[in-house]
């Protein structure tokens, strides 16, 4: 049996890897069209989701824990005007991820309750803004299958 904090290495790796293939899976049928339109006035398109969730984990794990340098522009993530392409888009989320994944890997058993801190996250140590980031990802995945229903509905 592996001790916990490589079983906590493997489940979280594996949990960013899904949430991944499950983004990359919805945004596949989508048009380059679809992937930036906002079916209503209020909320956001796939492709605006795809940034934002690019720029929380580059912040969030990128900039403070593994230390990259990345300095967010949040309001953008949302207002973008001349968005990258649909691919693009989602290699920039395939390369924060591997970034996370990588920094997840790295985490020795006590680096895991460091203090950590970030502007607008009550967050008090690295276990629990892994975990948060992961638990935001699946909330934002829950926005695009239905972003994707209402494109087949239209």
């Amino acid at each position: 049996m592996q001790d916990l904090s490589s079983s906590l290495t493997s489940v979280l790796a594996s949990r960013y890897a899904a949430n991944l293939a499950r983004v990359c899976e919805l945004a596949a049928p989508l048009s380059e069209k679809q992937f930036w339109t906002k079916p209503y006035p209020y909320g956001n398109s796939f492709g605006h989701l795809v940034l934002h969730l690019t720029g929380n984990l580059n912040y969030y794990i990128g900039a403070q824990i593994a230390l990259t340098g990345y300095v967010r522009d949040r309001e953008r993530e949302f207002t973008e005007p001349n968005p990258p392409s649909k691919e693009d888009a989602l290699k920039a989320l395939d390369a924060a991820i591997v970034m996370v994944m990588e920094t997840v890997r790295a985490q020795s058993p006590d680096d895991w309750s460091k203090p950590y801190s970030a502007v607008n996250t009550n967050c008090k140590i690295r276990l629990d803004m892994v975990l948060h980031c992961a638990a935001h990802m699946q909330h934002h995945i829950g926005q695009m299958i239905y972003l994707g229903y209402e494109f087949k509905r239209k």
